[in-house]
């Protein structure tokens, strides 16, 4: 059963297992894509929990580690879509009814979710990241970004466009973030990436990467937390 005191912990679930028929109708990797989702604990957890996606309890997971979600502090959160992390940014935020303080942006649309206020536009564009920050009526204290590209099959061409999205919402946190803010982001490494963190770390006291135990062992998915932001 899942330990109720720590949410992103499973215990006997990890040993499900379902066996998925084969269709001659469906490709292989199809097949293995459900059965992968079918006897993965955390997406029977999402599903339990309401949860938008199973993202959901990879900051869960990271939050156990470096408590930065804390009460009152003000949430920016990238490519929110379709809103795992601004449930948890909520959850974990908010200690007042309509004080809310977790924004979010995305290309594709979002759910209303408690507590936070989710906008459609491109993080690209100076003018949405100026929105945000009206919306949030402050500065924020953590930006978060899950955004990746979508996939070729070529990992290298996915790692650049992927350390692209770092490097925006990396801009947008130096720019925007309060003085000891946090920034978290995906980060696959494959070499590109190392001038963004060198970035992080001229801006940031602190600069850890982290994996956390909802990120598939077979993915190259990591993030990358930056704690104590440091305004020149």
């Amino acid at each position: 059963m899942t330990d109720q005191n720590n949410p992103g912990s499973f215990g006997s679930a990890r040993g499900l297992s379902q066996k998925i028929k084969k269709d001659k109708k469906r490709k292989s990797s199809s097949t293995r894509w459900i059965g992968r989702q079918l006897n993965d604990p955390y997406v029977l957890e999402t599903q339990k929990r309401g949860y938008k996606s199973r993202a959901a309890f990879k900051l869960l997971q990271i939050d156990e580690k470096y408590k930065f979600l804390i009460p009152g502090r003000s949430v920016v959160d990238l490519g929110c879509a379709p809103g795992g992390w601004l449930q948890i940014a909520s959850q974990k935020v908010n200690s007042l009814v309509g004080r809310e303080k977790v924004v979010g942006v995305d290309l594709l649309p979002t759910d209303d979710i408690a507590g936070c206020v989710s906008i459609l536009g491109d993080i690209t564009d100076a003018n949405i990241g100026d929105e945000l920050i009206k919306i949030l009526g402050c500065k924020p204290d953590i930006v978060l970004s899950d955004m990746a590209a979508n996939t070729t099959g070529h990992r290298q061409t996915d790692h650049i466009r992927t350390t692209y999205l770092l490097e925006v919402a990396l801009d947008f946190a130096i720019e925007n973030l309060n003085k000891n803010g946090v920034f978290l982001a995906k980060c696959f490494k494959g070499g590109t990436e190392i001038d963004s963190l060198s970035l992080m770390k001229k801006h940031f006291s602190r600069v850890n990467h982290i994996k956390p135990d909802a990120s598939r062992k077979e993915s190259v998915e990591g993030y990358v937390i930056a704690t104590g932001f440091n305004i020149e």
